[in-house]
């Protein structure tokens, strides 16, 4: 069989090697993935819907608990346990207010240009819940007492005992990030990093690995 340019090809001939490049030639590599707006503004809808809730709960527990008399539910598993923490999550740094505000902000830009690069569902729901929870206690940070940027943000949630006695007092924001935190572990170690290139590594090293053992 002729090819249009003369060649001959026999069956066992590859097609990418008839019409290819030869072997001193390059090909580039994989065009980057069009952008999806459409999982940018599910992660962004995740984000706000985490920030809705936790503020949401964060408002109905400053106006129904009383910081002095924690409410225990679910037979002990969790107490209601009203507290205003000035620090980071779990009550790290009290004393560095407006510094975790800073830190916090860059954050959430970070987080909201990193979602207009999302190509894979999976990152959208990640992203979202990081993003959520980083902004939720922003907020908190900005708007709430003491005053702009130096806000304490709302923690009622504390498990298995109240008063922090066995896990640091937190809330849905912080919950939120760290469901986005580790659900980002996961997706790298199982190999479903965030851009393809990370995808695309391993395969290509396991077929090298089946040619040298052909």
């Amino acid at each position: 069989m002729q090819t249009a340019g003369g060649a001959t090809l026999s069956e066992d001939t590859p097609p990418e090697t008839a019409n290819g490049p030869g072997p001193d030639e390059t090909t580039p590599e994989d065009p980057r993935p069009a952008r999806r707006p459409g999982l940018m503004i599910a992660a962004l809808l995740i984000a706000a819907f985490a920030i809705g809730l936790d503020q949401w709960t964060k408002n109905l527990a400053e106006a129904n608990l009383d910081p002095a008399d924690p409410v225990r539910i679910l037979g002990g598993l969790v107490y209601l346990d009203l507290t205003w923490n000035s620090g980071a999550a779990f009550s790290l740094g009290t004393d560095y207010t407006w510094i975790f505000t800073i830190i916090a902000s860059a954050v959430v830009v970070f987080l909201i240009g990193l979602s207009t690069r999302i190509v894979y569902p999976v990152w959208a729901v990640a992203i979202g819940l990081v993003l959520g929870g980083a902004a939720g206690n922003l907020v908190d940070r900005y708007f709430r007492e003491p005053g702009f940027a130096h806000g304490h943000v709302v923690d009622f949630i504390s498990v298995f005992k109240p008063d922090a006695q066995a896990f640091p007092i937190f809330n849905i924001a912080d919950s939120a990030l760290c469901c986005g935190v580790v659900l980002i572990v996961l997706l790298e170690l199982t190999g479903r990093g965030f851009s393809p290139a990370s995808r695309k590594a391993e395969p290509r090293e396991d077929g090298r690995k089946k040619e040298a053992a052909a």
